[in-house]
């Protein structure tokens, strides 16, 4: 049976993802250290407000505000027993949202239950083992699917262990299920796995995610490059992209994101043509962003599959300061900031 995401997307050719909802939310005044999560019961129309600017934005999915929703996250804020009731009312107030965008102007778009990491290391390395990490996701996929979760979204990966673990658990669900990974350390993730290595891990998950792809990382350009190495090995797939925005600097004591809205629509094009169908923004992605891509991509026919040199020419040189470039030396950090200067 057709899901909604393959549903969606056969109707629109490619679909536009949101932006960061920690960013936006600490715009509207989160503080550092607090729990976003329990927002979702204190102040869900600052929630609310997130999703309706990413809709009006141009958004065909919004992410629910549940990336910490596992009983390890919530623990850090005493509220590991209220993951069923924080998952409900995240997926809620996206509902509402989406529900209200889709009577006002006719166009529908979807809910993702965000699912990120529990924070814990596997076995042998910590204590989760296997079974109580599936056990621990099915508890947030269960809470996101009785708020109105359309899909699940597990994202910002790192290990393959606690991706199986989440698709596991989400899988209860029987709803459709999209898996990001985040690559970040010189191609990899943190736990050393390659882009190629996740598209063919992906293809052994059961049940089959209806979409993968890669998520948050250094900027837009590692970003490009781990899309081309996955639609390489998994050219079938359904891939994501979605990138940060800019490259993250510390400014007055603050995180501060580079990428203009400009350069994020340059991102989009690039990434649509590397043959990703659902992009969008991450880290320091506000909805002006969203709306840059999506205007980008209206109508966009992509173009010829990008190279590393493409890449390099619109968005700077990927994993400049490992010296990376498909295994070439590809020069020193100045040169990245050189691009990135031309770019903005």
């Amino acid at each position: 049976m057709t899901d909604c995401l393959t549903e969606l997307l056969a109707a629109r050719g490619h679909l536009i993802a949101d932006g960061a909802m920690g960013t936006n939310l600490f715009a509207l005044g989160l503080a550092t250290g607090d729990s976003p999560e329990l927002w979702n019961v204190e102040h869900p129309e600052r929630v609310a407000t997130v999703h309706r600017a990413f809709l009006e934005a141009g958004s065909d999915i919004v992410l629910t505000n549940t990336f910490g929703g596992t009983r390890h996250r919530l623990k850090l804020h005493h509220a590991q027993d209220r993951v069923a009731e924080l998952n409900a009312a995240a997926a809620g107030i996206a509902r509402g949202a989406v529900d209200a965008h889709a009577a006002a102007t006719g166009r529908r778009a979807l809910v993702a239950g965000s699912i990120g990491p529990t924070g814990e290391l596997f076995e042998p390395l910590g204590a989760l083992t296997p079974a109580t990490a599936a056990a621990a996701f099915a508890e947030q996929a269960a809470g996101l699917a009785a708020g109105g979760a359309d899909l699940l979204w597990i994202e910002t990966m790192s290990a393959p262990e606690e991706v199986a673990a989440a698709v596991a658990g989400a899988a209860v669900t029987g709803l459709p299920i999209v898996v990001t990974m985040t690559f970040d350390t010189n191609a990899r993730t943190m736990m050393g796995l390659t882009p190629a290595g996740f598209a063919a891990f992906a293809a052994t998950l059961d049940p089959a995610p209806a979409a993968i792809g890669a998520n948050c990382g250094v900027g837009p350009a590692e970003l490009a490059d781990s899309i081309l190495a996955i639609t390489a090995a998994a050219p079938g797939a359904v891939v994501v992209a979605k990138g940060n925005c800019g490259i993250p600097q510390y400014v007055d004591g603050l995180i501060v994101y580079d990428g203009t809205p400009e350069a994020m629509a340059a991102y989009a094009r690039l990434v649509r043509d590397a043959g990703a169908r659902i992009v969008g923004g991450c880290c320091g992605s506000t909805a002006v962003h969203v709306r840059a891509i999506a205007e980008a991509l209206a109508g966009y026919v992509p173009g010829p599959r990008p190279d590393l040199a493409r890449v390099t020419e619109v968005l700077g040189a990927p994993w400049a300061r490992s010296g990376r470039l498909a295994g070439a030396d590809i020069g020193d950090d100045s040169e990245r900031r050189r691009n990135r200067r031309r770019r903005a």
